[in-house]
Parts: structure tokens; sequence; C-alpha cells
């Protein structure tokens, strides 16, 4: 149902894709002035997933995802009959700015369902949601248009409808703490977290390690998200057309789902040394891989295509975990979602640098330059992971490195 309800959220986020050419058409915009509506939203987005936390830790997940969810959907209705491209952006960011607020709740009742030996794998389920969730709004969106005449204010509009009747089923269906006991090595108790912990938190070295990996991977992922069509369609020439290239890229997100869910089920499974080595070696692997990328071409589409594939498997894997258990560990459940807001604020600023900073590499010096220097940044992350966990010391490292994870005793 959590993920169900996340994928509501990108119904009313997702189909402004669809529904900006047709806003363009029928206002005679640029794109240069459209593009203001996703600026501004991203920004405002940001904001709000740091904003949101320590408030929903104070009023739980549930309450808080329910009053998302429904804001979400008021506004997304709402922007349909905006009369103006100011109108609209305003009311589009407070959409999002509701919607951030959702995943920082998720997180905080799957932190209270599991216990630390699940929690790795049911937060990697749970970030399916965004993976998945983007394709299916563009799709559904895609089809309200097709069925509307075109008209972008349908499909703004008729998403929202859809979101609505969740809040039912969620208001019916989603319980708040199931009496889980803590997370091992991960519950601290106490009140929720206030502005004082908040500042404590930039004094840790794991929270501070974490929001470095969160900068690094969301920069990768939205850099990826955003540019890699028009990599393969540039690279490839006359031979590789739009839709060739737009098919091509799509193992990102196929292989990157894999990624989430595999490395998901063995993080949770690994003593914290072997979590470290983990990390590290797929970000290490992926490095090697981006700086050699633009190289794929003179091989073959397939072995291109393969390569688009690991690299999603190599950086969603990775990037799944940051706002979800290892936001938990930071303090537990009862900051889960200050934590995991924090993390997640921190990583889409970064991916505001995709665009501008991105494309002026390849201004500088073509795809070669732009991957090299995604390799750079994440060689760098790859390194950050060794100063993920304190390392014990002596008898005691070897004797943690071996010692068995003790909530699956009875598995």
């Amino acid at each position: 149902m959590l993920i169900a309800a996340y994928i509501g959220v990108y119904l009313c986020r997702k189909n402004l894709a669809v529904a900006v050419p047709l806003i363009q058409q029928d206002w005679g915009l640029s794109k240069e002035q459209v593009g203001w509506i996703a600026s501004v939203s991203t920004v405002v987005y940001a904001a709000g997933k740091i904003g949101f936390g320590p408030i929903t830790d104070r009023l739980g997940g549930r309450t808080t995802l329910i009053g998302s969810i429904l804001l979400v959907a008021g506004f997304g209705l709402v922007g349909a009959f905006a009369p103006s491209l100011a109108a609209l952006t305003v009311i589009y960011s407070a959409n999002r700015l509701a919607g951030s607020a959702s995943w920082g709740a998720m997180v905080k009742l799957v932190s209270e369902w599991f216990p630390s030996s699940r929690l790795a794998f049911a937060c990697g389920l749970l970030s399916l949601s965004f993976v998945f969730g983007g394709a299916l709004a563009v799709a559904f969106a895609g089809v309200v248009a097709r069925l509307s005449g075109e008209s972008w204010r349908a499909v703004l509009g008729v998403p929202s409808l859809v979101l609505a009747g969740l809040v039912v089923v969620l208001w019916l269906g989603i319980g708040g703490q199931r009496g889980v006991p803590p997370a091992a090595g991960t519950a601290v108790a106490g009140p929720a977290i206030g502005a004082v912990h908040v500042r404590a938190l930039f004094r840790e070295r794991t929270f501070l390690v974490i929001l470095a990996l969160s900068f690094a991977l969301n920069l990768l992922r939205e850099t990826f998200n955003f540019w890699t069509v028009d990599f393969i369609h540039t690279e490839g020439g006359s031979r590789v057309s739009s839709s060739l290239a737009a098919f091509l890229s799509t193992p990102f997100d196929i292989c990157g789902a894999l990624g989430i869910v595999l490395v998901g089920w063995v993080f949770g499974r690994l003593a914290p040394s072997a979590r470290q080595v983990l990390l590290a070696s797929m970000l290490g692997i992926l490095a090697l891989l981006l700086g050699a990328f633009p190289l794929f071409f003179q091989s073959s589409l397939p072995v291109l295509t393969v390569g688009v594939g690991l690299v999603g498997f190599l950086a969603y894997g990775p990037y799944s975990l940051l706002a979800g258990v290892l936001a938990v560990e930071v303090r537990g459940r009862n900051s889960a979602a200050t934590v995991a807001g924090l993390v997640d604020g921190v990583g889409y600023f970064a991916g505001v640098l995709s665009g501008v900073v991105f494309g002026k590499l390849l201004t500088l010096g073509g795809y070669r330059l732009g991957f090299q220097a995604m390799a750079a940044v994440t060689a760098i992350a790859a390194g950050l992971c060794c100063l993920l966990y304190r390392r014990p010391a002596g008898a005691e490292a070897v004797a943690a490195a071996f010692k068995p994870n003790p909530d699956f005793e009875t598995t």
C-alpha cells in the first residue's frame, strides 16, 4: 500500500512532463519559459524534504503521509485550472512541497514495522515506487492526453482524482507502529529529534558521509536520467533515432530496480565492515565503467545497452540505501523522517546541478569530459564508503565480521 501511495504521488508529479509540450502550444511559450516550472519546483521540493522531517517525526508517519497525499491531490487538481504560467508554477511548486513529506513518512512507518534484518530489503522494495512510479505516471498521462484530445488540463487534473481515491484506501488500511521491537543497533530512546539534535547531527561522521554520498549519487542519477537519451542520440548520429535512443536508455531504470532489490536483500545480512566493502566495490566498478562509457559506441549498440543497464544496477542499489535504512541507523526510528529528509534534500539540491553544470561540461569538452567528471565524483563516493562505519580494533573486528545477524536466528 505504501508503494501504491508513492506511485500515486508520482502520478501528480511526472504528468507535467506530458503536459509541458501541450502547455507550450496552448500558451505559446518557449522551452526556457516553461522550464521555470521544473527549476522552481525542484528547489521547493528539496527544501520541503528538509523541513518536513522534524514535523513528521512529531506527528507520526501515518498522519503525515495521508495529509501529504491529500494535499498533493488537491494542488494537482487546482493546477488543471491555472490561468497563467506564473500561477501554474506556484501551484505545481505547492504540489511538490506537499509531496516532499511523503517519503520521510513512509520511511518512518517502515522503520516501525520491520526489524533491522529486514529493514534494508523493505526500504529497497519501497524504493521501487520511485523507479517505476515515473514510468507509470508518464504512461497514464499519455493515455489521458489521447482520450482528452490533447488537453493539458485533463493531464494535470485526472491523476489527482485517482490519488484522492487512494487517500481513502490508505486511511482504512495503513496503521501506525505495529509493535515490532526496536531495530537492533538503530533504535534510540527518547522524543523525536529537535533543533539542537539536528545541529548535533552535523558533528557525526556517519551522517556527514551519508550526506556526501547522497549528493554524489543523486547528482549521478539525475544526470543520467536527464542526459542519457541525448548522449545516445548525439554519439550515435544518424543511425540512432530519438525513439531508438529512448528505448536504449530504458535498461537504466529496469536494471536499477534489480540493483535496489538485490542490494537491499544482501545489505541487511552483512556486518558493517562487509557493507562498506560491498558499497565501495560497487561504486569503484561504476567509476571505471563511467570513465570508459563513451568508448562503448565503438563496439555495438547491444554492448552500449548492457553498459547502460550496468550503470543503473550499480548506481541505484547504493542510492536506495541512503534515505532509507542508513538514515534510520543514524539516530533510530524516532528520528527517521528527519534524517531521511536531510539526506534526500541535500541529494535533490545536487540534482539541480545536473542540468546547468553538466551542460556546461558538455559545451567545454563533449560527453567524454562529462563522463570523466561523473567517474571522478563516483570514485570519491567509493572512497567515502570506507568511512561509513566506525571500525572496531583488533580481535573485535574479526569477531564482528563473522558475527551472524541475531534477527536471522529463527529464519
